[in-house]
Parts: C-alpha cells; structure tokens; sequence
C-alpha cells in the first residue's frame, strides 16, 4: 500500500482492466465489465444457493504496522483496513513491490511480518460479484443478477462463501466451520437443502469440504454440487506461474515482478499437474538440458530456485488429489475446443524468460479438458447421479457468465437434474 494516488490508480485500473479484456488470463484476472444479466421470467423455485469463487476470486483486505518497508513510500501502519485484492496501488510502478510484500505469505502459512489480511464479507455476494471498490473488475456479478432476476434475492437465497485463497483448505479449517455453518444456517432459514456452485479451484475447496462431512449430514443439507471449469488433475498453467511468471496482460508488471507473488501462496503448487491421474511421461516444462514431467517436481523445484514450492506441494499435495466422489449430486460443466498449453518450451535462459514455444491440446484455454474431465470417473462410484456437460468453444473464465451457462444452472436449481452433453456456444451456433 502506497501513500495517496486514488484518482491516477483509477484510472490506471480502467486502462489496465481494458487491456485485459483480451487477454488470456489465468482464473478470473481478466475479468472486465462483465455482461449485463437479461430479464428473465421469475421463478416460483428459489432452491437456496452458495457460490464459493476461484483463486484470486473475492476481495481482500489488510491492516499493517510494519517492522521494515521493501520502500519508504509504502505505508508503514495503517488505523483502517484497506483492500489488498484488487488494491488499485498495486498498478503503479512502486506500489507493485508494496502490495507484494504485503499479500505474501511463508511455507508455514503465515503473513508477512507486522500484516493483517482479512477477508470481508462472508454470507454475503459483493465480495465476489466484483473485486474492487470501484466496482469495475466484475466476476459473479452478472451470475448473480440473473438469479436475482429470476426470484433470488442477494445475501438471502444466494449467498458468497469468499475465502482467503492465498492458503489450501487444510491451513483453512475456520473457513470450512464458516461454510458448514451457513449451509445449516440456510437450511433452517429455507427448510431445504442447499446447491453448492464452485468455479475453477473454487471446485477443489467444495470437494474438500465434502470430503470431510460424513455422508449423512451431506443427505440431509446438500441438494447438489455444480462444478464449473474445475482443474480435478491440476493444470498445466501453473507450472508456467511457478517457474516465469506470468502477468496476464498487465502492462505495469514484468512476468519476473508477479512471480514474486505467484511463488509466495501456497495454493499453487496444490494445483500443479496431479501425479496420481497424469502420465507419467507427459512434459509440462522443456528446456534444452532437462524436459520436467510429474516425476521431476522436486527437481523442477530446485531448479527455479523456489525449493519453497516443493515443500508446499508435498503438504498440499493429497488434499484432494485421489478425487474421492463428493458423494452428492454433481453437475460438471466446463468449456472444451479451445487450444489450451499442455506444455512450455524454455530456451537457455530458462526460469528467468518467457517461454519461446508451446505445444497444445484441447481445453478451455486456461484447464486441458483431460484434467476436467476428470469428474466422469465419479459415474458409478457414488450413489447420486452425475451430470457432465462440455460447452463447445467457452473459455475458462466465460463459464460464470455466458448466457447458455447461466440457463442451465437455473434449470438445475428448479429441480431438472437432467442436462445435455454437450452445449455449442460458438457464433453462428446458434
């Protein structure tokens, strides 16, 4: 957190959110302006929901008083909280390298020296629905006013379970209390059990949560699961994150800048490629002296000089990685025919340059399909039935709100478990 630059990071923030719109960004960085919801025909059936967002997916906020600075015009303490995801600072050319000391934390899961973060909000849908206090960088928003045209009022039938995405599930057990606690909350309140909706690594925190319930509490409090662009194998873009950097588009920050950030919370080395479902033999990272697959990690590790990362993988790692079934219904949908990297090629300058080549395969250009996918294994291993629908052409961060997606979890929470293979949201599709 920098000094007082409001009204230039304002318009800092418009330019950078703009510059975004096309880029390919990682989770939800590059989100902007989202859709306007349609009108739609209000439903008599407004089945409780609880959204529960990705990584980088719900605001942040901060309080410091701070033993040391990175620079002397970073705030040393602060009387306020203020936002630290999105923090409009972190765009200017110093206030980069505040922000990232500030939202940094250790291998054992701790904040950086004399800094509060909190997460604001919980039960409530702002946190997630846009990212910063401007109300410009938009995420559920658009998911959110649809229900709501449809019957569902904010903070009463649709709720946010925001987290602090910085840390795996098993180092946020107070978070899993929390959402165990609005569930039966809401249950009480509607006499009816809840639909849990996950986007991205959102999906893996739901997964974990259920995992943990015993089955019988589940019958009775969890309607369903709907899973939208979940990495159930990982995903590949990590390794990238980890290893180069990887700014989305963000002309203020270098790729060598943001990895500082990306290499300091520990919920992405728990998303690299799962070594229990990939092959053995599949290359995530080539350099001329060494190709990297899933047997290499703590190599790979090392040799980007972050042996911090191994340690967080081997604590992370078999959180979720079996992909026991949740053991409620699910409905998986994610987007497919797009090219997605399976695999960066480096040159000599390898970890400290951008890759120089890439070798693809199917995906929704952010997950590979095969790693998605993963949810149709759970056919057959669960009593409750299993949903998988594939939208032809939709990218990673579309699916939370593209029209065609948004009718069909509206059809889900009216109770018509039913959905189609396949939904092609390409132009001219229609």
């Amino acid at each position: 957190m920098m000094g007082s630059a409001g009204t230039l990071c304002s318009v800092l923030l418009v330019v950078f959110l703009v510059g975004l719109h096309h880029s390919s960004g990682f989770w939800i960085i590059n989100v902007v302006f989202p859709p306007n919801a349609k009108v739609k025909i209000p439903s008599n059936s407004t089945s409780p929901l609880i959204i529960v967002p990705g990584n980088l997916g719900n605001r942040l906020e901060a309080k410091v008083d701070k033993p040391n600075l990175v620079h002397w015009m970073c705030y040393k303490k602060t009387k306020h909280w203020f936002p630290l995801w999105i923090d409009l600072n972190m765009f200017m050319p110093v206030g980069v390298d505040c922000w990232i000391d500030n939202i940094r934390t250790t291998r054992r899961i701790s904040n950086s020296p004399g800094v509060q973060v909190r997460v604001p909000g919980f039960g409530q849908t702002y946190p997630i629905e846009f990212l910063d206090y401007n109300t410009l960088a938009g995420y559920f928003h658009t998911m959110v006013q649809h229900l709501v045209n449809v019957g569902y009022t904010r903070n009463e039938t649709v709720r946010g379970a925001p987290y602090d995405w910085r840390l795996t599930p098993n180092e946020n057990e107070e978070y899993l209390t929390k959402l165990q606690n609005l569930v039966e909350e809401m249950y009480d309140q509607y006499q009816q059990p809840i639909y849990l909706l996950g986007h991205s690594m959102g999906c893996h925190y739901v997964l974990y949560f259920l995992n943990h319930q015993p089955q019988a509490w589940k019958d009775k409090y969890i309607r369903g699961f709907i899973s939208l662009g979940a990495p159930w194998g990982g995903a590949v873009k990590v390794m990238r994150v980890m290893a180069s950097g990887e700014n989305d588009g963000i002309p203020m920050i270098s790729n060598m800048k943001i990895r500082e950030e990306q290499r300091m919370t520990a919920t992405n080395p728990w998303m690299v490629p799962s070594e229990k479902v990939w092959p053995e033999d599949h290359v995530y990272i080539s350099t001329p002296t060494f190709n990297y697959t899933n047997q290499d990690y703590q190599r790979f590790f090392t040799d980007i000089n972050f042996e911090d990362g191994w340690y967080m993988w081997e604590d992370a790692k078999n959180l979720t990685s079996d992909l026991h079934p949740p053991g409620v219904e699910l409905w998986c949908m994610y987007g497919v025919g797009l090219q997605t990297v399976v695999t960066y090629i480096y040159d000599e300058k390898f970890p400290n340059a951008d890759p120089v080549d890439f070798i693809y395969a199917d995906g929704d250009d952010t997950v590979d399909s095969f790693s998605m996918s993963l949810c149709k294994r759970w056919v057959g291993q669960q009593e409750k039935p299993v949903h998988v629908t594939e939208f032809r052409g939709l990218p990673h961060l579309d699916i939370v709100f593209h029209e065609k997606v948004l009718d069909q979890i509206q059809q889900i929470l009216e109770g018509k478990s039913d959905t189609p293979e396949e939904i092609d949201v390409r132009v001219g599709t229609e």
